[in-house]
């Protein structure tokens, strides 16, 4: 997970319902689907479908990013969580992470948990009880991942799994802060020789080579070296050609099994 800029996107065309075992054309933005990406994210990074179960979810993973926190996994050090509880502190001054602001300035960057403990990871909690909170985490999930990912997607002319990809890839690796964040791992695509549909490619060799891309990426980095969300998962549902995210979606992540229906 990590973003170390802001992204803002307009989201470019609107969403066509799809069922399960449909052909037609799919739109991540359409609600049913949207759910399905936070599902398919939840079991990678919290080992569970329940992603609204997450707003709670607070610890350090180690990966040299401070706290990961929330539905997205927010981070102390990459500045997407000072955003957030900056958002929460506009929304609703004086709540309870509001304090702790300073320190979330002065860690951003940095592993440190600085200012934070031994108090910051209860708040957290305590916080995720607040529907403004969960408001807040939702509104920052889609302006810095979802919908700059959604939208890029729809530029290169792909549907919805091809959005979750590029979606799972911006939640992972950030954009805008190096040649391992998102757009570095589709100027690698592009450097194979495999163009996007909006560019006269083919979709499912597209992200092949998207994929193939990611998992050179993640395995520069220790704590993302583990590609099975991408193996077990998003490769298994191109491999099966449900470029609309058709249900039913079987998968693994991590060793674990899970199904929508």
């Amino acid at each position: 997970m990590k973003t170390f800029t802001r992204l803002a996107a307009t989201v470019l065309c609107a969403a066509a319902l799809v069922t399960p075992g449909t052909a037609q054309a799919a739109d991540l933005n359409d609600p049913q689907l949207k759910d399905i990406a936070m599902q398919l994210v939840s079991s990678a990074e919290n080992s569970s479908l329940d992603w609204r179960a997450q707003f709670s979810y607070i610890e350090d993973i180690g990966d040299g990013r401070g706290y990961t926190a929330g539905i997205i996994g927010f981070c102390s050090g990459t500045g997407d969580m000072l955003d957030l509880v900056r958002l929460y502190r506009d929304w609703k001054p004086g709540n309870v992470l509001e304090k702790y602001l300073p320190a979330l300035e002065r860690v951003n960057g940095t592993p440190s948990h600085d200012g934070l403990d031994p108090t910051f990871t209860g708040d957290w909690e305590t916080a995720a009880n607040d529907s403004t909170f969960q408001d807040a985490q939702e509104h920052e999930r889609d302006r810095v991942y979802f919908n700059p990912a959604v939208s890029r997607a729809q530029q290169d002319g792909v549907q919805a799994l091809g959005q979750f990809i590029y979606y799972d890839a911006i939640v992972m690796h950030g954009d805008g802060w190096g040649d391992l964040d998102f757009s570095g791992i589709r100027l690698r695509a592009l450097d194979t020789g495999a163009r996007p549909p909006a560019q006269g490619g083919d979709e499912t060799t597209w992200l092949h080579a998207f994929l193939d891309a990611r998992v050179w990426t993640m395995k520069q980095e220790p704590a993302h070296e583990d590609t099975s969300r991408v193996d077990t998962a998003q490769r298994r549902f191109l491999n099966e050609g449900k470029l609309n995210l058709e249900r039913p979606l079987r998968w693994h992540v991590y060793g674990d099994s899970y199904e929508i229906r």
